[in-house]
């Protein structure tokens, strides 16, 4: 055998052990011998439990989520350059400026700013070299603050950002692809992919890229479903997540259902990015069972998508897929999350380009006509 051969099937046989470990199967349940030994299992299963779910609910209110700080970033950068774009038009200045100049421009001003507020006042000047390059806290504050005895610890409410951004309901576009990021199918994607939505699981340049859509909601409960096929979905998970919703996964081993939730990186779970998490059915259904969770805040997966080495980059730079960072609630739409008002709630494909903004809104609404549910293989 070929030293090509051996590593091939090397690589095949670790990404198939990595996707076993993303998504976390769900093996059958057996009866304890010793009734004490399975309360005393059911006890630190709970303490463990409860300190996944403590530590995800303290992570919601400490604003621990990066994707979040990015948003504004990307949000705040698009406010700028809309403000830019306006004051040229404005000033009757061509739209493209060199940008050289332009940056130039922007970093003096920064400077200028910060060397003006170190002025004191009357005969100082910048020349004596004693605010050179050393600039403090209290060098963020600006010339035109109306507050003469403000002070550093108040600066962070004098940077506040121009633009906020939705915890429950945010969208950008992103250059590449990344675990926890979604795939927005091109609106010329025909086939079981038409306008899916593709939570990314696992992305590697050398064992491939494994994800599950979330918007392809499937008639009927887990236990309906389960029933209907084969699966590796036992009768104890069919009664305690009875009223479960079930979503079509994708093409790949569709007997094989994954479990999509919000709870928190309970034993055999899997977090995917913040407040998202795919696996941990058997931790899960002891809290369900003590009234902790709701079955309807998890979302079960048949199947899922896979892709192999390079194959997924190669169609994101094809245009076949839009990679976009989303809130978590969209994400978990059909898990639990709360829909508001301004939610388009029956086509998430539709709601997350509109959330995008400017082109991809556009598409939104020139496209979306069919909705979510739909008849799946």
């Amino acid at each position: 055998m070929q030293i090509s051969q051996v590593i091939a099937i090397f690589l095949v046989a670790a990404q198939q052990i990595q996707l076993i470990d993303a998504f976390s199967p769900m093996p059958h349940r057996t009866q304890s011998t010793s009734v004490s030994r399975h309360s005393s299992a059911l006890t630190m299963s709970g303490k463990d439990n409860h300190r996944a779910r403590v530590e995800k609910n303290l992570e919601d209110m400490m604003d621990r989520d990066w994707r979040v700080f990015r948003a504004r970033l990307v949000a705040q950068e698009a406010h700028e350059a809309q403000q830019d774009s306006d004051q040229s038009q404005k000033n009757n200045r061509p739209n493209n400026r060199d940008e050289k100049q332009a940056k130039q421009e922007k970093l003096g001003n920064i400077f200028a700013a910060i060397f003006n507020h170190n002025k004191e006042s009357g005969a100082s000047s910048i020349f004596n070299g004693d605010t050179v390059g050393g600039a403090t806290s209290e060098s963020m504050i600006t010339d035109t603050c109306e507050d003469p005895f403000v002070s550093r610890d108040e600066i962070p409410v004098l940077l506040e950002p121009k633009v906020q951004v939705d915890k429950h309901r945010w969208a950008h576009s992103l250059s590449h692809i990344e675990p926890g990021c979604v795939l927005v199918a091109n609106e010329k994607l025909g086939g079981v992919f038409h306008q899916t939505v593709v939570l990314v699981i696992e992305h590697n340049d050398v064992t491939g890229s494994t994800g599950i859509v979330i918007n392809r909601p499937l008639s009927g409960s887990l236990n309906k479903v389960a029933s209907e096929t084969d699966s590796n979905v036992d009768l104890s998970l069919k009664l305690a997540f009875n009223s479960s919703p079930v979503t079509y996964g994708g093409p790949v081993m569709q007997g094989e259902y994954s479990i999509l939730h919000g709870y928190g990186e309970v034993e055999g779970a899997t977090k995917i990015a913040p407040g998202i998490f795919v696996g941990g059915s058997e931790e899960l259904m002891t809290e369900v069972r003590k009234h902790n969770m709701r079955p309807d805040q998890a979302l079960f997966v048949k199947g899922h998508a896979a892709w192999v080495p390079n194959q997924l980059s190669r169609e994101v730079a094809k245009g076949v897929w839009y990679p976009a960072s989303v809130s978590s609630d969209l994400i978990l739409r059909y898990a639990g999350a709360p829909v508001n008002e301004g939610d388009n709630s029956e086509d998430l494909w539709a709601d997350i380009l509109t959330c995008m903004g400017g082109q991809f809104e556009a598409t939104a609404e020139n496209y979306s006509k069919k909705g979510d549910r739909r008849i799946m293989p």
